[in-house]
């Protein structure tokens, strides 16, 4: 009876290890690809590059202005029309915009949920634009200093890439001082905010103005150059 039973501790002991084993080979791969989500960039990054922008909606498609140029960050889904807004309740979006062929995104909408520095900006209509993906260039411009690191495009301005494309290929290729990960969040009016706030996070109830605004200085006061009052005058004794 007692080998018996000792024969069954083995047994049980053995097929422990074994669950232990092939649950720590998958928390394992679990932890990769977390981590290449983190490297990489959110899991709605490539969808949003690869999404298939002004088309017609196919479930809109007769009414006006169903051009598919708005892209949902929680569904990771295909590009949507205005129209289509009414599913999407709560969620967050972005417009995408055409710039000479090309989809490109505001800035001011695409940093509260992306870190996009070192890609090149331009100003379009007097907004300030990033482009999505790499732009084919015939030739590159004459006397031009700076180039995307990925495509070979010419670049204005000192960066290192033209397009948030070619900053996810700069990251394919083990760049590890690049990230798409904001470096601070905080929540304004339901957005997130990149950056440090001086007095700490704003909430919602609050309104900008003067309850974010500092003290102000008072002034410096001077005995040489104040003047001092005169008292009652009082006549002289006999």
């Amino acid at each position: 009876m007692a080998k018996l039973n000792g024969k069954y501790a083995m047994l049980k002991l053995k097929r422990f290890g074994e669950a232990s084993s092939h649950l720590s080979r998958h928390s394992s791969v679990s932890k990769v690809e977390r981590m290449e989500i983190k490297e990489f960039g959110p899991s709605w990054l490539m969808p949003m590059l690869r999404a298939d922008y002004f088309a017609t909606c196919r479930f809109h498609g007769d009414s006006n202005k169903s051009e598919c140029n708005l892209f949902c960050l929680d569904c990771c889904g295909n590009a949507i029309c205005p129209y289509c807004l009414i599913h999407h309740k709560n969620h967050h979006t972005v417009q995408i915009r055409r710039s000479s062929y090309n989809n490109v995104v505001r800035v001011n909408e695409i940093q509260r949920y992306l870190d996009i520095s070192c890609v090149q900006t331009y100003i379009i209509n007097s907004a300030k634009i990033v482009f999505l993906n790499e732009r084919p260039q015939a030739r590159p411009g004459k006397g031009v200093t700076h180039h995307c690191e990925i495509c070979g495009r010419s670049l204005v301005d000192a960066f290192r890439f033209c397009s948030i494309g070619c900053k996810l290929g700069g990251l394919n290729r083990g760049d590890s001082k690049l990230s798409f990960t904001l470096k601070m969040n905080h929540m304004i009016h339901g957005y997130e905010f990149h950056g440090e706030l001086l007095r700490g996070s704003v909430s919602s109830g609050e309104e900008e103005g003067t309850n974010n605004m500092s003290p102000g200085t008072p002034p410096i006061f001077n005995n040489r150059n104040s003047s001092r009052r005169k008292g009652v005058p009082h006549r002289a004794p006999f």
